[in-house]
């Protein structure tokens, strides 16, 4: 959890600077002949590579953790992620696009933590709890986002000291992957028991994703988690430029709503997770909670006034806040333990995948009109709550349960 929490801190801190960095003309990392609409372009492509990047990674660090361990692989992932924000800092500092590409290609890559800290907590819990247990990963990652966009906001404000510039964050958070690196060393055990020896390759994200379309009872669930990340990541990757285009967000303004995103993400994980997955099996629970964040999103493009978005968002905080567990748990009880951080692994590619395309093809529309993106995610999301609702079914006995 600890892990989990420094890293999303670090990711929380960077958030709000992006759409800033390319949006505006004054920053200096594209031509300023560059309008409005070609920034938005060059932006989605900077946040949809990282995605791409670690669609090839995260299934090769998930096999390297069933054979090599989670905690050495952890810790690789860690040291790329904090290589991956001095890359980027210096490229603000240089202003160099280009570098600035190749430190998200490097962080993509290497950006398996969360999906090798789910497959330690699969390790060590039993079916009853593992819902539960991964809600505690959301709640430290809603923890991160609640403390990570307030400093990131912060750190870029020059008016508050005078050297502070929009690298400053990615300076910091590169600073915490080190940390991050140190807890690591000194506090956590390796978890996996039972090492498991897979073939390692930067095909096998395209092997996990025929396989698990080709497999009967993963097809449907993973293309569940598709469209709902598909469609989740309109929102994630360019709420930012919304806000700045309809609201005219600064850095500061950006930063405060996400961290009380993060705020509602926590509550969510402390108050209601445990009592719903006590009451209600995962598959209940994400039959309503995909439907209904797919019903608030749209409710973001009525508002004339920006403080109405804070009565919203806490909505699309509450749905997917318990969603995104539930669906991990669902994927985790579909095989036996020593298979959990190459199943784990093969999410996070799926989910990789599904996070290249929005970034990319918002970045594109947003020139058509800026409620497109919100409006994508709203139709991406209903597609994967129809697919589940209609195609999956529940294992009549989990498999391999011996082994948790």
């Amino acid at each position: 959890m600890l892990t989990v929490f420094l890293d999303l801190l670090g990711l929380g801190i960077v958030i709000p600077i992006a759409a800033p960095l390319l949006l505006t003309p004054g920053e200096g990392m594209l031509p300023p002949d560059y309008g409005t609409g070609a920034r938005a372009i060059v932006l989605g492509f900077l946040l949809g590579i990282y995605s791409l990047a670690q669609f090839f990674g995260a299934p090769v660090l998930g096999a390297l953790a069933d054979r090599h361990g989670r905690r050495k692989i952890l810790l690789l992932s860690l040291a790329g992620t904090a290589a991956g924000y001095l890359l980027f800092a210096e490229g603000i500092a240089r202003q160099d696009i280009l570098l600035c590409f190749f430190s998200r290609l490097l962080d993509g890559f290497t950006g398996g933590n969360i999906s090798i800290a789910y497959a330690a907590i699969a390790d060590i819990t039993d079916e009853e709890n593992r819902a539960k247990n991964f809600g505690l990963i959301g709640m430290s990652f809603g923890l991160g986002f609640i403390l990570g966009p307030f400093i990131g906001g912060v750190l870029a404000n020059p008016a508050i000291i005078s050297w502070f510039n929009l690298a400053t964050p990615y300076w910091f958070a590169a600073g915490l992957g080190v940390v991050n690196m140190f807890v690591l060393i000194l506090f956590f055990p390796e978890t996996l028991q039972q090492r498991k020896t897979r073939k390692v390759s930067l095909l096998t994200g395209m092997r996990n994703i025929r396989n698990a379309f080709a497999q009967k009872r993963l097809r449907a669930i993973f293309l569940t988690v598709f469209l709902v990340t598909f469609g989740f990541d309109f929102f994630t990757q360019f709420f930012q430029v919304f806000l700045i285009g309809k609201f005219s967000f600064s850095p500061t303004d950006i930063a405060n709503l996400f961290g009380y995103i993060g705020l509602w993400l926590v509550l969510t994980q402390g108050l209601f997770m445990r009592p719903l997955n006590k009451r209600f099996s995962s598959e209940s629970i994400v039959a309503w909670t995909i439907l209904l964040l797919a019903i608030v999103f749209p409710f973001l493009l009525w508002p004339a006034r920006s403080w109405w978005i804070y009565v919203i968002v806490p909505f699309i905080a509450l749905f997917s806040g318990i969603t995104t567990p539930n669906l991990t748990a669902i994927i985790s009880m579909q095989v036996p333990s020593e298979e959990q951080g190459s199943i784990l692994g093969m999410r996070q590619s799926m989910q990789a995948l599904a996070m290249a395309g929005p970034p990319i093809i918002a970045g594109f529309i947003t020139g058509i009109n800026i409620n497109l993106p919100i409006l994508s995610a709203a139709v991406c999301t209903v597609a994967g709550w129809i697919v589940f609702v209609t195609l999956f079914r529940k294992p009549k006995s989990p498999p391999g349960a011996g082994g948790y």
